[in-house]
């Protein structure tokens, strides 16, 4: 079509959300043209074992193909090389990077807040899933994006595909949000509906394993810091309050008692990993812990793989959102839908 905009695009960590995020751009590219007059072009990609550059396009579908039979990027014919994703987005000409890399808070949020670092101080815009980089480092890349003057958008990095900060940050403008309620971790979800179901401890963490929705390295999850680090972001981009994780109250779902958990769906409750935060004399106090959620209550009707976000406002009432996510094709589809907003905005017409 005529005035077609070409954005060309880096892509850190083909994982679980990269690779499908390739499929996506491979499915949706004659459409995205066709509507919002952009071509999509993924110029470079780099995992753990190398990269693969071509200024005038890489096959995302390819790409995809390679990480699905084990390969790394590196095997892509003809551009693939040795090399770091740090190198590639310091030499690379590009217009957006898609940071993808698994959360490592443990270890500084490496190698994501690197990337991001060095891809806002080229001047290229950011969109990332990754909650790492944001949950330590949120004031000084929201600072840096704003003097370089190109965007940095993280939708992904709370609830998965649910569009949770955009309703609060956007939508939400002009209104004092008095509480947040959201239950933003799946897997805790999943697991507590299971003992709910039954099934004893032990059985219901090697289900959720065996389906890959729990790592091997459980604590994350079940220790509550995945929604503590989603709450924390929350706080700091939708209510503007400086939050860390250590201002954080977190009760993880180890210490459950099943019994406890099947009662509550006996008196038709729901029990979740809840995080939550009130506002309190000026201030907002944080928490996640596990409770039951009452009937009635907008966060009641989650199923064992939903996500939801309540929030109560002085002028636009109380409102809720909710997902179901079966799969990571949402959480994935949030880079595209962040990039659609950098170059295209909010458009209110009619597909």
């Amino acid at each position: 079509m005529a005035g077609t905009r070409t954005v060309r695009i880096l892509l850190v960590g083909v994982g679980n959300l990269g690779r499908r995020f390739c499929r996506i751009l491979a499915a949706k590219s004659p459409r995205l043209e066709a509507r919002y007059g952009l071509r999509l072009s993924l110029v470079g990609a780099a995992d753990s074992g190398g990269i693969a550059y071509a200024p005038g396009g890489l096959d995302p579908g390819l790409i995809a193909a390679l990480k699905e039979r084990g390969d790394s990027v590196r095997a892509y014919p003809g551009a693939g090389a040795t090399g770091t994703a740090l190198e590639l987005v310091r030499e690379a000409e590009a217009d957006l990077v898609c940071e993808a890399t698994p959360v490592n808070l443990a270890a500084g949020a490496e190698p994501g807040l690197s990337v991001i670092r060095e891809a806002l101080a080229r001047g290229m815009h950011v969109v990332t899933p990754n909650k790492g980089p944001i949950v330590l480092a949120y004031r000084e890349l929201v600072g840096l994006a704003r003097e370089r003057g190109v965007e940095l958008r993280f939708d992904g990095t709370v609830a998965g595909g649910l569009p949770a900060l955009y309703l609060g940050a956007r939508d939400l403008r002009g209104a004092e949000i008095r509480r947040v309620e959201a239950v933003p971790n799946l897997v805790t979800g999943y697991i507590l509906d299971l003992l709910a179901d039954g099934l004893p401890w032990e059985e219901a963490l090697g289900r959720a394993r065996d389906e890959g929705a729990l790592e091997a390295d459980p604590s994350f999850d079940l220790d509550g810091w995945d929604a503590a680090a989603k709450l924390v972001i929350i706080v700091n981009h939708v209510l503007g309050y400086p939050a860390t994780l250590g201002d954080v109250e977190r009760e993880g779902i180890r210490g459950v008692d099943p019994g406890e958990v099947r009662r509550a769906r006996a008196r038709g409750g729901l029990f979740r990993l809840v995080a939550r935060a009130e506002l309190v004399d000026g201030g907002y106090r944080l928490a996640v812990r596990p409770e039951e959620i009452p009937p009635g209550h907008p966060l009641s009707h989650l199923g064992r793989k939903g996500m939801g976000v309540v929030y109560h406002t002085d002028i636009y009432g109380t409102i809720s959102a909710a997902i179901r996510e079966e799969d990571p094709v949402p959480s994935s589809a949030t880079m595209l839908r962040d990039i659609l907003d950098i170059y295209c905005g909010r458009s209110t017409s009619a597909p």
